[in-house]
């Protein structure tokens, strides 16, 4: 218990250093510091239990069929981007956020380095809450603060998609300063979805990624 609170502390502290620089390198449009070492849809949820507050449940959502743009200017079919054989890790954050999102994001990139070889098997989604301020170019340079591997990307496009995808995952909460922490994970389409409501760490989401496993 002790633990887990002081790597949510830690990991905090680091994300606010992390939210400063990014905001200033984004502000001033130059290069980012590297990344430091480390109401919605159908919820259907069951399987539920609370821990150091993080909800963690199962539920079934279905994937709106949106066109969303990825932080290499491509436009994609969301989908076909959750749907390609690799098991998905998704949140939604914006590069201006302050607090939650460089937690969410610091996650990430730590979870994504403590998969070691298996994290080109696993396709990290991090989707834009305010497409009109996050271009491409902005997600690239804020995937740059946080170690950002291939494998995981970055999302933009209207307005209107993104708010359909926020509603279809049950996280939208009427404008982009109002979200909370929500972590997603599905290991193959037509499976459930793990949600975890509340500041997961890196060892406890790479935990739920082998328990899931385990039982694939």
């Amino acid at each position: 218990m002790i633990r887990r609170i002081s790597d949510r502390v830690t990991t905090f502290a680091v994300a606010t250093g992390l939210a400063l620089a990014a905001a200033n390198a984004l502000a001033a449009d130059t290069p980012m510091p590297p990344a430091m070492a480390d109401d919605g849809g159908a919820r259907g949820e069951h399987h539920t239990h609370a821990t150091n507050q993080v909800t963690v449940s199962t539920a079934q959502y279905a994937v709106p069929a949106v066109t969303l743009v990825r932080q290499d200017g491509q436009g994609v079919s969301l989908p076909s981007e959750m749907n390609d054989g690799r098991p998905v890790v998704l949140n939604f954050i914006f590069t201006t956020c302050g607090s939650i999102c460089p937690l969410m994001s610091q996650v990430f990139g730590q979870f994504q380095r403590k998969l070691g070889a298996d994290s080109e098997h696993v396709h990290l989604m991090s989707i834009s809450t305010d497409p009109e301020e996050d271009s491409p170019a902005r997600l690239r340079k804020y995937a740059q603060v946080y170690g950002a591997r291939a494998g995981w990307n970055h999302y933009t496009g209207t307005l209107e998609a993104s708010q359909s995808a926020q509603r279809a995952f049950g996280v939208y909460r009427g404008d982009k300063m109002s979200h909370t922490p929500v972590t997603l994970l599905r290991l193959a389409p037509g499976q459930p979805w793990l949600r975890i409501d509340g500041f997961v760490t890196p060892d406890e989401l790479l935990q739920h990624y082998h328990q899931m496993l385990a039982v694939r």
